[in-house]
């Protein structure tokens, strides 16, 4: 069926909770089109996030502070982090199972976290650049800045400390 005959089919059966049981399983993003009941239903919202992390996007209020949903939702696509509540932007599992997919979600961690050592080591060891967003604390780790640099070069350097702007050993990574 294309998507546009699915998506008035949804658009239809905004209230029907077997219909959107089943259809998150391949269109996630039709979750779009149900109730707030349904958006507000752990089983649908915890199947659609698996398959399509942007499916938080439609998540009750209520969902989006769920730990269980924010980590599969950050498993599959850490961008969705966004959608965390601040609770959760404060939780070091959510943060760091998201940075392992992807670090640029420490954009979105609370700023306890942008100062957890665990936290920033994840997110810059496959997204360096966002070494940025770590505390003032951090960017003047000298092991963190090497990591960074190492993958980087330059590119980091602005946003070390200025005592590491001038550390030898890092200008040498470079």
């Amino acid at each position: 069926m294309p998507i546009a005959k699915e998506v008035l089919e949804a658009q239809e059966k905004t209230n029907d909770l077997e219909f959107f049981k089943e259809r998150v399983k391949t269109m996630p993003l039709l979750i779009e089109w149900a109730n707030d009941e349904i958006r507000n239903n752990k089983e649908v919202l915890l199947t659609a996030v698996k398959v399509d992390g942007g499916a938080l996007e439609f998540a009750s209020d209520n969902l989006k502070n769920d730990k269980d949903i924010l980590l599969a939702a950050v498993s599959q696509a850490a961008w969705t982090g966004c959608y965390a509540s601040e609770r959760l932007r404060d939780d070091k599992d959510v943060m760091i199972t998201g940075a392992k997919k992807d670090g640029q979600i420490l954009y979105y961690a609370s700023e306890r976290l942008r100062d957890d050592e665990d936290v920033v080591k994840t997110a810059i060891e496959n997204k360096p650049i966002i070494f940025k967003y770590a505390s003032y604390r951090l960017r003047g780790n000298k092991e963190l800045a090497k990591l960074a640099v190492s993958k980087v070069g330059k590119a980091v350097l602005g946003y070390l400390t200025p005592e590491l702007q001038k550390d030898e050993e890092i200008l040498g990574l470079i």
